[in-house]
């Protein structure tokens, strides 16, 4: 392995383990190619709800939650926010999984002096949201996009090119999903106004963003299903969006393995 980044903080979220669409192979990649001294993992870690549709433990979403378990034996500070989706670990709000912090809402200080709210985000979810029919189909919508992204890549994989989200794509082109991300921004720089906080970093709508509204720094550190985004922190309190694909492919070192195949009968519980 080559020379490794450090970062002082590093905040991850919609890693969606346990689900089809989870690029478990990319984020390894990228905690081996890193040197973190915090690492927080805003939520949907785990995808409970997939799993609970069908079960699905690929070798690599093993491998990266084993992972992510031995990284306090290694320095760094680990702090789980969990979300919507891994929802059953918020009853654990205050407490601790081994090394691990767990927190539903937690306050980060950035080393220039800083304060960001962190959150999942999905408790901006009602005021948000359009309606149960809406919302319905609009997740329907969402899950066909992510499997006509899934065949895609592997048309590009099979003829020698590189991974790109045409998911992220086709949402940032849709009216009425432009329309939920710029309310949902709205409602957490209002949230974390309230709060008296500088920022929030946040998750959620898989939509990775760094921008300022209403005199508030909003951060999404995005996903691991569509962008395979993180957003870091260096040692001056500088914040960067990190896309790992798009980095690893400049850097013309790596070949992106596949994408994982469907579930076969046997791994469905």
């Amino acid at each position: 392995m080559g020379r490794r980044t450090h970062y002082r903080t590093v905040f991850l979220s919609d890693i969606h383990l346990g689900d089809k669409d989870c690029k478990a192979d990319f984020l390894l990649d990228f905690l081996e190619h890193s040197r973190i001294d915090c690492l927080y993992l805003i939520g949907d870690i785990i995808d409970m709800w997939a799993m609970s549709r069908q079960f699905l433990w690929p070798d690599a979403h093993n491998r990266l939650l084993h992972r992510l378990m031995s990284l306090p034996g290694e320095g760094t500070r680990v702090i789980y926010l969990p979300g919507n989706h891994d929802e059953p670990a918020q009853r654990y709000d205050g407490m601790a999984l081994g090394d691990i912090e767990i927190h539903r809402e937690y306050i980060h200080t950035l080393a220039d002096g800083r304060k960001l709210l962190l959150m999942h985000g999905d408790q901006f979810d009602q005021e948000v949201c359009f309606g149960p029919m809406h919302a319905w189909i609009g997740d329907k919508a969402y899950k066909l996009l992510l499997f006509v992204n899934r065949w895609y890549n592997r048309y590009r994989v099979w003829r020698g090119h590189d991974y790109w989200s045409l998911a992220g794509y086709i949402k940032q082109r849709v009216s009425g999903a432009s329309e939920a991300i710029a309310r949902y921004r709205q409602i957490g720089c209002r949230y974390a106004s309230e709060r008296g906080v500088d920022g929030i970093v946040c998750g959620h709508i898989h939509h990775p963003e760094i921008t300022e509204q209403d005199g508030m720094l909003y951060c999404n550190d995005g996903d691991w299903v569509e962008n395979c985004s993180a957003l870091t922190e260096d040692k001056d309190g500088k914040l960067d969006l990190l896309f790992w694909t798009r980095q690893r492919q400049r850097a013309d070192v790596y070949k992106l393995p596949p994408l994982l195949p469907v579930a076969r009968k046997q791994d469905a519980a």
